[in-house]
């Protein structure tokens, strides 16, 4: 906290999914219950757990309970893209006992926790 926060490009509208790490942890611990040798997988919070950059910061604030101080640059990141939402279907079908279990809202709160302290 305390540093500028600086939102590179496309207006702040790039969506990225968002996955708990306790979620990334129990997908890893299915897969070691079961091993499938030579799959790939895509792992994200998929479609439901996914919002843009501009929708994100006043969900952190909420949380943290403060203003962040955020400028927006016009030129984004090389190589950034505007939208990646992770597939899960695969890795649902071929391990039913696991799903997201945190929600956005779940995420931004525990990172507004472990940036506070409290």
């Amino acid at each position: 906290m305390g540093r500028r926060y600086y939102i590179y490009g496309y207006k702040g509208k790039q969506v990225r999914d968002q996955l708990h790490s306790q979620d990334v942890c129990r997908a890893f611990d299915e897969f070691a219950k079961a091993p499938r040798p030579g799959e790939v997988y895509n792992l994200g919070g998929g479609r439901a757990n996914s919002l843009s950059i501009l929708e994100t910061v006043p969900l952190i604030q909420k949380h943290l309970g403060i203003r962040l101080d955020v400028e927006y640059v016009d030129t984004p990141r090389r190589g950034d893209h505007i939208c990646y939402v992770s597939d899960l279907r695969k890795l649902q079908s071929h391990f039913p006992g696991w799903s997201v279990t945190y929600s956005i809202d779940d995420i931004c709160r525990d990172i507004a926790q472990s940036v506070s302290g409290s």
